[in-house]
C-alpha cells in the first residue's frame, strides 16, 4: 500500500516525544508537512531538528503552546490556521488513588486530555468540511474500555475521548471527514522507558526483558506478551490519516496488542 500525503498538513498534539513524534516521523514518511508541539520552545526545537535529520525536505514546522488552556489554543490558530490532518495526541498520565485524587487533578487530565482536543477539533474540522476532506484522531487507550483501579482519573479521559470521537464521526457525517481513535495498550514511549529503567535496574534485567515481564503480569491478556512500540502505534495513526481509510469513521481502533478481552 502506497500512502501518499503530499499536499496535506498535519498537526500533531504533543509531539515532541513519544508516540506522538512517532506519528510525525510516519506522517512526513508520506509526504504530509506536519507541525509538532509541545509546551517548551526548546522542546519543540529540538525535536524540529531530530525530524530533518532523518527528513531534510522543509515540510516541519512546529508551535510551542500549552494546549491545556484556551490561550495556548489561540496561539497556535494564530501561527497555523490550517489542518488536513489532526491529531489529538496531547496526553497525560499518572498514578493516584481514587480517594486521594482531589478535584484540581481530576480538573488537569480533563484539560489536557479530553478538552484540548475538543479546541483543536472544533477549530480545526470546519476547514476541512469546507474542502470536504479531513482527518481526525484521536489517542485514546485501552484504559478507555477497561478502566485502571489507581488511575481512574486517567481512565476517565480516555474514556471521554472516545465518545467525543464518536459523536464528532457523527456530526460530519456523509462528508468527506472522517473522525476516529486509536487505543493503544502499553507502549515503549520515552516516558514508560523511564519508569521501567528503574525497575529493571533493581530487578537486574534489561529493558527488554522488564517490560515483558511487566506486560506479563499487569496486563497478562495481552496476546502479544510485550509492550509495543511507538512505530506500531503510529502505523495504525498513518494508515488512518491516509485516504485509503476514507471509509473508517466513528471506529475505535486496538493497537493494544490484544490486552482488551473482547472479539469487537
Amino acid at each position: 500500500m502506497q500512502i501518499n500525503l503530499t499536499n496535506k498538513t498535519a498537526f500533531i498534539s504533543g509531539s515532541t516525544l513519544g508516540i506522538g513524534f512517532a506519528i510525525a516521523q510516519g506522517l512526513l514518511a508520506c509526504g504530509a508537512t506536519v507541525v509538532i508541539n509541545g509546551r517548551k520552545p526548546q522542546a519543540v526545537t529540538e525535536a524540529i531538528a531530530k525530524l530533518r535529520e532523518e527528513f531534510p525536505q522543509p515540510t516541519i514546522r512546529g508551535v510551542a503552546a500549552d494546549l491545556a488552556t484556551a490561550e495556548g489554543c489561540q496561539t497556535l490558530l494564530a501561527q497555523e490556521p490550517h489542518a488536513d490532518i489532526l491529531i489529538n495526541n496531547l496526553g497525560i498520565y499518572g498514578l493516584m488513588d481514587f480517594f486521594a485524587t482531589p478535584d484540581e487533578e481530576w480538573q488537569r487530565f480533563f484539560d489536557v486530555n479530553v478538552l484540548s482536543g475538543i479546541r483543536l477539533s472544533r477549530a480545526y474540522v470546519p476547514g476541512m468540511l469546507s474542502r470536504n476532506w479531513g482527518r481526525v484522531i484521536f489517542i485514546s487507550s485501552e484504559s478507555g474500555l477497561q478502566i485502571p483501579a489507581d488511575m481512574i482519573h486517567y481512565g476517565m479521559t480516555k474514556t471521554a475521548n472516545l465518545a467525543v470521537s464518536r459523536g464528532l464521526a457523527k456530526r460530519v457525517a456523509g462528508s468527506g471527514v472522517t473522525v476516529n481513535a486509536v487505543l493503544p495498550g502499553p507502549t515503549l514511549s520515552e516516558g514508560v522507558e523511564t519508569f521501567f529503567r528503574e525497575g529493571a535496574k533493581q530487578a537486574g534485567q534489561c529493558l527488554e526483558e522488564f517490560g515483558t515481564n511487566f506486560v506479563r503480569e499487569h496486563r497478562p491478556t495481552s496476546i502479544i506478551q510485550r509492550p509495543a512500540t511507538v512505530a506500531e502505534v503510529a502505523s495504525m495513526v498513518t494508515y488512518l490519516a491516509s485516504p485509503q481509510a476514507s471509509a473508517t469513521t466513528g471506529a475505535a481502533l486496538r493497537v493494544d496488542g490484544g490486552v482488551v478481552d473482547s472479539i469487537s
